[in-house]
């Protein structure tokens, strides 16, 4: 009866595409941490660290939570602004300046990467946008655009004076698995979204697909830059932008290097092919797109047009995502398993079939423990930089040799 038990949940996980580990024991990666490296100068706080990584020169930069978002109400619209800052420190954590101080896009930060040319791309969870600054930290692009009508909820009859704040609550949506937790995206604004849905390039149910329902999809979002509260940002080595449109909308959209539209794909459920949160997105050497599915508790993995793949079913509730570089390459996924990513959490490391090759850490406050890992940076064999937002810092980590 076991072994009968055992074979059919094997052929329910072959059925489904996934991959899921037979270990019992995931190795424990013996690590070390500093978690004071970045040094801010007097008077300039972290807020929750939503984004950290580094450029080819090892320097550091970090999009975080810090300032006040505020709405204020000049004539007939809404203004939001302020909320999050760009930081860079040089590669011994020392600060050197910021980037994009007062960009009309950066309200509520979400994640940030840098590009093989040291291009810096920030992703902005309020203003639904997707920035590209320059190695000197000019404004190069931007995808999406910001919504000019912001729902005050009870606004008074009588007009305020100009600059006074309003605060913005954020909008409803489909309640997820997780509901992006704690201060993952509490306070968040909702982006432009809703119209007309199309179906996903590839993988999920869609029209024209085989016993696809008739109708807009939920969560597969307009086709074009119009996101819904983006969560990531990755590349490929011809420049292609890979942008995870993953709390408002449920679909990953590829654009050109230039910044043409070029598809989307993904709608939200279960399905291969479908999300649940899209938290985290990254690319392989050979242009396989990973992506977090956080709310349905896997890795899907889609060639560069959408076309699903496979599945990892063995990495927990999957957050953040970092590929090494080539040539040997791996995947470093942070796990989340509660709301406040104080009970269980952990930073799995996968190879790219999906197995997992071991896990560092666990949940908490103290020096390697982790908080709503939101944010992971491997460009540096064996280190590690993680960005937290309960933590409200980024713990550099150098993986041990093993013996």
């Amino acid at each position: 009866m076991k072994r009968h038990l055992i074979w059919l949940i094997a052929a329910a996980v072959a059925v489904a595409g996934g991959v899921l580990s037979a270990q019992l024991v995931i190795p424990e990666i013996q690590f070390d941490s500093v978690a004071d490296l970045l040094k801010t100068p007097d008077g300039i706080h972290f807020g929750e660290v939503a984004g950290v990584a580094q450029n080819s020169k090892g320097d550091i930069f970090v999009y975080t939570r810090t300032g006040n978002a505020s709405i204020t109400i000049g004539t007939s619209r809404a203004v939001a602004h302020g909320g999050s800052r760009i930081f860079q420190f040089d590669k011994t954590g020392k600060f050197t300046r910021e980037i994009g101080n007062g960009a009309y896009g950066l309200l509520q930060a979400q994640q940030l990467r840098v590009d093989a040319q040291d291009n810096v791309w920030i992703v902005d969870q309020f203003s639904t946008q997707v920035v590209k600054f320059d190695a000197n930290g000019r404004i190069q692009m931007i995808l999406s655009r910001k919504p000019e009508a912001l729902t005050v909820p009870n606004a008074p009859l009588s007009p305020l004076p100009e600059g006074v704040p309003v605060v913005q609550t954020a909008p409803a949506t489909p309640a997820p698995a997780r509901g992006g937790g704690g201060g993952e995206d509490g306070g968040g604004g909702g982006g432009r979204g809703g119209g007309a849905a199309v179906a996903p390039a590839g993988g999920g149910r869609g029209a024209g697909a085989p016993g696809a329902p008739a109708g807009p999809l939920p969560g597969a979002g307009q086709p074009g830059e119009s996101f819904n509260r983006p969560t990531d940002v990755a590349f490929d080595a011809q420049g292609n932008i890979y942008v995870a449109d993953g709390y408002g909308n449920a679909r990953v959209a590829k654009y050109e290097p230039t910044g043409k539209f070029s598809r989307m794909w993904g709608s939200r459920g279960t399905a291969p092919g479908q999300f649940n949160i899209v938290h985290g997105i990254a690319v392989d050497a050979q242009g396989n797109v990973y992506v977090a599915d956080e709310g349905n508790r896997r890795i899907q993995v889609f060639d560069g047009n959408g076309t699903f793949k496979t599945q990892f079913l063995n990495v927990g509730t999957p957050t953040a995502l970092c590929i090494t570089p080539a040539p040997n390459q791996v995947l470093y996924v942070a796990h989340t398993g509660d709301e406040d990513g104080m009970e269980d959490a952990a930073i799995y490391k996968v190879d790219l079939t999906g197995k997992v090759l071991g896990k560092l850490g666990s949940a908490g406050k103290q020096v390697k423990q982790f908080g709503l890992v939101n944010s992971i940076d491997c460009r540096v064999p064996n280190e590690l930089l993680v960005g937290e937002l309960s933590n409200w810092r980024v713990q550099k980590l150098t993986l041990r040799a093993s013996k």
